[in-house]
């Protein structure tokens, strides 16, 4: 079980909460772990709480708080119009922000894992943060709004090939922008980590998670045995 906390963003000096998972064991690292649309939920603590089992002592903050303090939503039709409007009216500079803010909170290796809309925050974090040692990408859709900046740390990027939101040539134009960055692409559709969700599929969840953590172990976390 987590707790809340309270971070401030270097951009305009907003207090904001996040959900703290400390880890369990000998630590292996910092995580920033960015929410789906649908807000800091149970699925996002969740994640955290796992993350924090392997090790990671992990934050996830709540991007939304300006707006809508505690927002949570379901993944029903009203959750994603809610969710969605939130995400759109947030913009990129003050997520940026928000980021630095959870990574200076952490003691180094800092890593990030971003779903759906959390997936592009993952790309922003690792193009424009300082002190993140890699990042990991789950199905960032807007990925294409920041296609002409480029990851400054290591980086992999975890798409399905049945995404409706994100079709094929979004997938390729993504790879000719950055033919150096892993994609990996897996029989799955839209929000596959998700055991929340109709299109959870665990296997993909699983290889997804052990590339994550390979990438971690492979860029500075602490134990490194993956």
């Amino acid at each position: 079980m987590g707790e809340t906390i309270r971070l401030t963003s270097p951009l305009d000096g907003f207090v904001f909460n996040a959900y703290r998972a400390a880890p369990v064991d000998a630590r292996r690292g910092g995580l920033v772990l960015v929410q789906e649309i649908f807000g800091v939920t149970a699925h996002i603590r969740d994640l955290a709480d796992g993350f924090a089992a392997d090790g990671y002592e992990t934050i996830a903050p709540a991007f939304y708080d300006r707006r809508a303090p505690g927002f949570e939503a379901g993944y029903d039709a009203d959750g994603v119009a809610r969710g969605r409007a939130l995400s759109e009216e947030t913009p990129w500079d003050e997520v940026a922000a928000d980021l630095q803010a959870a990574i200076d909170a952490l003691a180094p290796p800092v890593f990030v894992v971003g779903y759906c809309w959390g997936g592009t925050a993952a790309w922003l974090a690792a193009c424009r943060c300082a002190g993140l040692a890699a990042s990991t990408v789950f199905y960032g859709r807007r990925i294409p709004e920041l296609i002409a900046e480029t990851p400054k740390v290591p980086i992999i990027l975890h798409f399905g090939r049945t995404d409706p939101t994100i079709p094929p040539a979004m997938v390729e134009a993504i790879a000719a922008a950055h033919p150096d960055l892993p994609i990996h692409l897996y029989d799955a559709g839209h929000g596959f980590n998700s055991d929340r969700r109709a299109d959870y599929n665990p296997d993909a969840a699983r290889l997804a998670r052990l590339r994550t953590l390979r990438l971690f172990a492979l860029n500075g976390a602490g134990r490194g045995e993956l």
